[in-house]
């Protein structure tokens, strides 16, 4: 079956190998396709005749690195044959941090209690934004969001995740972000997530109190002896207040 043109993203999933000719390379590239209900993981087997692919990757990359790579997909003939995507360009788009030979062994030894929170944190993040919207993006209209843990990547691939979302999506997202710190000085409930338009009639509703009026009211309902704790609290809530005499008998 002939190759068709083709263009994957993906976390280089374990050292690049020479192949059996010089300036030949192949390597295994980790990808995830979103839908509104699952994460589909996938890892493509590569392969390039191009010399300054070969070197980049024999010598530059690491496992973790984000990748681009732009070819041809080759489709098996038969049900058990095997797929390949054979690179003409690459391109890197995010690098994994490298970390020293020591340090390396200590992450990879055990499991650290933040590690495990940290992964939960991810999964849960891409559960959220695999049900984010329900129409899939446009040609030429997706923002990719990669998330990822920090640090070397190597044995952590299964945590690497990417979403397209449209312009429209990115704009709720960004949205729901801000209304997150639309908190001032209480504290934030939780699970709790309020929508502009709400936001902005609190706004309106507390802008449109007239401290003045409202001293005088609570004042002038409260019992002289006490007056001066009722002033302190409200001065300590909205600013100053005017003070007991200064309000009607």
């Amino acid at each position: 079956m002939d190759a068709m043109p083709f263009t994957m993203d993906g976390y280089l999933a374990a050292e690049a190998e020479p192949g059996d000719r010089e300036g030949t390379v192949s390597w295994r590239l980790t990808c995830s396709a979103g839908t509104d209900r699952l994460v589909e993981e996938a890892v493509i087997p590569c392969t390039t005749m191009k010399p300054e692919i070969a070197h980049a990757l024999l010598t530059e990359r690491q496992p973790g690195d984000l990748l681009r790579v732009i070819g041809h997909l080759a489709l098996p003939d038969t049900a058990d044959g095997i797929l390949w995507l054979h690179a003409e360009s690459l391109e890197v788009l995010w690098e994994a941090p490298v970390l020293d030979a020591d340090g390396e062994d200590a992450d990879t030894a055990t499991a650290t209690d933040a590690d495990a929170d940290r992964n939960r944190a991810i999964a849960a993040l891409a559960e959220a934004l695999t049900g984010f919207g329900q129409a899939p993006p446009g040609p030429g209209q997706s923002i990719r969001i990669h998330i990822s843990p920090t640090g070397a990547l190597g044995s952590g691939l299964e945590h690497c995740h990417s979403f397209d979302v449209t312009p429209a999506m990115a704009h709720r997202l960004a949205d729901y972000v801000d209304a997150m710190s639309c908190f001032m000085d209480s504290e934030r409930p939780d699970s709790v997530v309020l929508d502009p338009q709400t936001i902005a009639d609190l706004t309106g509703l507390f802008e449109d109190i007239d401290l003045i009026d409202l001293t005088n009211t609570v004042l002038n309902a409260t019992r002289p002896e006490h007056r001066p704790a009722v002033t302190q609290a409200m001065d300590d809530m909205f600013g100053d207040v005017p003070s007991p005499e200064d309000t009607d008998p």
